[in-house]
């Protein structure tokens, strides 16, 4: 061990001996430390969006339905939104560069644990080890970025990290869906394993150590009592209308769940203002600025991860694609994103920041209204269109709130105001995965019902389409009339469901086009003055 350690430093010392360029002094060094970062919270975002294509074949191993897979994604990101607001504080504790390693550590850990699994429960476990590690890196990454770069290039690095989520975006579900339809779907879990050990080998080398003077005490009852709300609210919300759950909503656990829920948010809200040093610094939500566009930014991830998870599903199931042609449709997104991300970074700078955000947020809206019409007869340019305005909408908006979300921001609060706003991207993302899921699974129920009670056995629609299809099959396929009949009437209720799906697919997407307008409204009321005078100044 003591070799390694002294071969470390040695090698980090010829770097920055032969090279000056690694060293913290020069101009370039940022740069280095930036795209260093790029790589952890590529395999961090990368995991949330991979695991969409690969559901179908999960529910078909697992023998499992929607309520219960839809955990896979909820425990990841649920994990990662806990560990957010306890990543500030150990980094300030521990050293971030320290941290930001045992971060990708846990993360590639829990990567090789869900590439190993054999069962849901295993592999939900593994995922919640997977977004403790992802719950350190993105906070941290954000705020070294933050920290290494002055004010005035602050928007444009932003811009710049966002592109490793945007990459994410993009290859992610390809990728993943390629692995799916080739291998099998423990790969998506395995590629992580070698791009971690690269991002830890390049972080003992390259980044420097930061530490903050006074950690404080952490704030042990805050971390507990937000720890059982999230999982024990989103619980009672997934499994409401669970089909292993007659009673509904008047379950008694689901009325207990939603009780414990409550006193443990608001011992948590309580705790917060009341220590020294809270786990949450939700005084910072009194910064204008800064409170307006968390809010903005938690029906973002309302909306545009709760509604992610929807069109691979459609894709799939109700068109026939395989997962890699359902992933291929989101490589658009983040190149997209990628390309927008910088440019709306820098325009920031120079203009009225709400323009580029609300042009944003209405093309988000747009395009997730779009998708509000599908049918099994929809085309693939039609499914596209909405993708491609979807791409520019998150270039435009992330960078450009982010950077006015810190303007006011002190730079010693940068740390615990990254994890805020990152704990409410993925709690609104969490919730929008939940509500909508359970959402799904009545309207689907609802309009199957109605569309079934439009089936009147003895209408004479409905005979002359069994007298048709039942032709068609003794035709085709030589059976005798009797089971053509047979086959006709159950070809006529699988269309059915498989509309009635697909109409419940659509109020998804309807519910999350009204959600992301709506965080159009706050953004009226921020506040640029200050940001004008800084950058005339």
């Amino acid at each position: 061990m003591i070799r390694k350690i002294s071969l470390s430093h040695r090698i980090r010392r010829l770097i920055r001996t032969r090279d000056s360029k690694w060293h913290p002094n020069h101009d370039l060094y940022k740069w280095f430390v930036l795209a260093n970062i790029m790589i952890g919270t590529f395999m961090a975002v990368l995991d949330a969006t991979i695991i969409n294509v690969a559901l179908p074949k999960m529910m078909s191993a697992f023998g499992v339905g929607l309520d219960t897979i839809e955990w896979v994604l909820t425990a990841y990101m649920l994990a990662l939104a806990v560990m957010l607001p306890a990543a500030a504080w150990l980094a300030d504790r521990f050293g971030y560069k320290r941290m930001y390693f045992l971060g990708l550590m846990v993360f590639t850990v829990g990567s090789f644990m869900c590439g190993i699994s054999n069962n849901e429960n295993v592999l939900i476990f593994s995922r919640v080890i997977q977004g403790l590690g992802a719950g350190i890196i993105q906070p941290l990454g954000m705020a070294i970025v933050v920290r290494e770069f002055p004010p005035k290039q602050r928007g444009l690095a932003v811009g710049f990290w966002s592109v490793a989520a945007a990459a994410s975006v993009s290859f992610g579900p390809m990728i993943g869906g390629y692995l799916v339809d080739n291998f099998n779907w423990q790969l998506i879990f395995d590629i992580n394993v070698p791009i971690g050990i690269f991002g830890m080998l390049i972080t003992v080398l390259i980044q420097r150590e930061m530490k903050q003077k006074r950690a404080g005490k952490f704030d042990i009852v805050g971390f507990i009592s937000v720890s059982l709300f999230l999982p024990i609210m989103l619980f009672a919300l997934t499994e409401g209308n669970a089909i292993t759950n007659s009673a509904g909503w008047k379950a008694p656990y689901i009325l207990a769940c939603f009780a414990i829920s409550i006193v443990a948010f608001a011992v948590f809200i309580t705790t917060e203002f009341i220590v020294e040093n809270p786990l949450i610094d939700l005084r910072l939500l009194g910064n204008y600025n800064f409170g307006i566009s968390s809010l903005v930014m938690f029906l973002f991830g309302l909306g545009m991860f709760g509604s992610t998870f929807l069109l691979p599903l459609y894709l799939q199931d109700s068109l026939g694609y395989t997962a890699l042609q359902s992933g291929s449709v989101f490589l658009p997104v983040g190149i997209l994103q990628g390309i927008v991300a910088p440019i709306s970074g820098f325009i920031t700078g120079k203009i009225n920041a709400k323009i580029p955000i609300m042009i944003g947020i209405l093309l988000m809206s747009f395009s997730f209204y779009l998708n509000a019409h599908l049918s099994f007869l929809t085309e693939h340019q039609a499914i596209m269109m909405p993708l491609y305005i979807r791409g520019l909408g998150m270039g435009i908006i992330f960078s450009a709130l982010t950077a006015v979300s810190l303007i006011d921001v002190p730079r010693e609060k940068m740390a615990q105001a990254s994890g805020i706003s990152n704990v409410v991207r993925q709690l609104g993302g969490s919730f929008g995965v939940a509500i909508l899921a359970t959402f799904l699974t009545t309207r689907v129920s609802y309009h199957t019902q109605m569309y079934g009670g439009a089936l009147q056995s003895n209408s004479p629609a409905y005979k002359s389409a069994v007298k048709n299809i039942s032709e068609s099959i003794v035709h085709d396929a030589g059976s005798s009339m009797a089971t053509a009949r047979k086959q006709s009437q159950i070809l006529i209720t699988a269309n059915v469901t498989k509309q009635a799906f697909i109409q419940g697919v659509n109020d998804d997407f309807l519910i999350a086009s009204v959600v992301t307008l709506l965080g159009g409204i706050p953004v009226i009321f921020l506040r640029i003055r200050r940001r004008k005078k800084e950058h005339n100044t």
